[in-house]
């Protein structure tokens, strides 16, 4: 299980695409994945860093900033979808979108408690090993600033159509991948209670969060 710090830095592979929902968005279809990843991230930290409710711990707004910009540029249904594993196909349309609600709350929750603490760092963008036509690359990059590099490394894949572009499907955090950490959380849930166990489950988490930050 991935521990505060880890959960910490996560919130920064998030940020990374956080203004996509600016004007640039435009850019994004044409744009190659590593020269995006450096260019929100570096848009976003020092937008952070310039905020001082964000700084203060404003929560409310944190969320609504990460909510609004953040998630539109992830592929989320997958990312929910390979979360859940096998179950996701034994549920019902219903249990798919109370499933992604659900997670995306504790998602967003995750990433905003988190971008509270951003103060003094960077991103560096390493090399990007793909070739030109490929549409699923691996974007590796660190995080550095205060203490050791931290490791972010970014899934993304390539979208056609009207909404063309690329969009995170999966972030690791110093060598852990999120998708496959609550992969084997969610499977433990679905064993012993079932779908709507595990919705359950993340509803409650999501309520003892709410009242503990709120």
């Amino acid at each position: 299980m991935m521990n505060r710090r880890s959960l910490g830095h996560l919130a920064l592979c998030a940020a990374a695409v956080a203004s996509l929902g600016l004007p640039l968005a435009a850019l994004a279809a044409d744009e190659a994945p590593d020269a995006m990843i450096k260019r929100l991230s570096t848009d976003v930290l020092n937008t952070v860093k310039s905020d001082k409710a964000i700084q203060g711990g404003d929560l409310t707004k944190v969320i609504a900033l990460v909510d609004k910009t953040v998630m539109p540029n992830v592929n989320f249904r997958r990312m929910t979808a390979a979360a859940v594993g096998p179950g996701w196909r034994q549920a019902t349309p219903e249990q798919q979108k109370r499933l992604q609600d659900e997670f995306k709350i504790l998602l967003v929750r995750t990433y905003a408690g988190a971008l509270a603490q951003v103060n003094d760092q960077s991103i560096q963008v390493k090399p990007l090993r793909a070739a030109p036509e490929d549409k699923d690359v691996l974007v590796r990059t660190e995080i550095v600033g205060r203490g050791d590099p931290i490791q972010l490394d970014y899934r993304l894949e390539k979208t056609p159509g009207d909404g063309a572009g690329w969009k995170i499907y999966n972030l690791n955090v110093l060598g852990v991948w999120l998708v496959e950490t609550y992969r084997g959380q969610f499977a433990q849930e679905i064993n012993a209670k079932g779908i709507d166990g595990l919705i359950e489950t993340l509803a409650a988490r999501n309520k003892a969060n709410s009242t503990a930050k709120g």
